[in-house]
């Protein structure tokens, strides 16, 4: 995959690389300063240490390492370009193919452990889309894993991890995360399962989309070999796949993303198609 014109805009970025996500209080000397303060300024020192706490929440400063806000450093212009590259997608889409307007979600990179607004995250959990703040979060160590662990190197197979997750946000401004949420607690776990599975398929095949489109702008020119790279991220991930890795066998009605199957062929349906109404997995019978 050859970038043409890559987006490296920071707008809609959060760069946590680094952060421990642990909280250095401001207790003992520091709430004496801050009395000190507030006694100088003739100002209420309670009144004062709020507002110190409102800045710095859970009464502190988080911890930084210096080093390993750093690491990783190709894999994140790259990843923020693949970002910015759906978002200028999938402004275009919206506003050619559905009249309607997008609105971007934001981009975060973390070092082994962070909070959303989904609640806490580890780099064990892997990449995610967060619908309650609207914010994709990768370890970018996952793609060494992906590369090593799941023999899926390649540039377009980590363009459509983090493609597959903007395409999580896609679904929310369409109301699909909305309906999953209403179906939880009023279907069966197993019925709930392949709604998820639905779910994700979809999301396969926006990323899809994201790469017929971000190659018709003009944005990314594929090369030999790229799709196969996608491809096999695709075969990695599937719940065949990983069930028998992991326990040496599969149990269908356990699967929340789909098959490795399925999953390449949502992503080449996306991809060959590039039209966004072929993709509406809840309507089909058979994924």
């Amino acid at each position: 995959m050859k970038w043409l014109n890559r987006n490296d805009d920071q707008s809609n970025y959060e760069d946590r690389r680094g952060s421990s996500g642990k909280k250095v209080a401001i207790g003992g000397i520091g709430t004496i300063v801050v009395f000190v303060i507030a006694l100088l300024l003739n100002q209420d020192p309670q009144q004062l240490l709020n507002t110190v706490n409102q800045v710095i929440p859970s009464g502190g400063s988080e911890q930084i390492d210096e080093t390993a806000s750093k690491e990783n450093e190709d894999l994140k212009v790259f990843s923020l370009g693949v970002f910015n590259s759906a978002n200028d997608v999938w402004t275009k889409i919206f506003e050619e193919q559905l009249k309607k307007e997008y609105r971007n979600p934001t981009f975060v990179t973390f070092t082994d452990q962070t909070e959303s607004g989904c609640g806490g995250a580890s780099a064990s959990s892997g990449p995610f889309y967060c619908p309650a703040d609207e914010k994709v979060y990768i370890d970018l160590s996952f793609f060494h894993e992906l590369a090593n662990r799941f023999h899926a190197p390649g540039d377009l197979a980590m363009a459509y991890v983090t493609a597959h997750e903007v395409g999580h946000h896609i679904q929310k401004l369409l109301g699909y995360t909305d309906y999953m949420q209403n179906q939880r607690g009023q279907v069966s776990e197993t019925e709930y399962n392949e709604l998820s599975v639905r779910l994700e398929l979809q999301a396969d095949f926006y990323a899809g989309i994201w790469a017929r489109h971000a190659e018709e702008m003009n944005i990314i020119q594929l090369e030999e070999g790229d799709i196969e790279s996608a491809m096999n991220a695709a075969n990695a991930v599937g719940d065949d796949n990983l069930q028998k890795q992991m326990q040496g066998y599969v149990v269908p009605e356990s699967f929340t993303h789909g098959t490795s199957e399925q999953r390449m062929r949502w992503f080449n349906k996306g991809y060959n198609t590039g039209d966004i109404r072929k993709g509406n997995t809840f309507e089909v019978e058979q994924l």
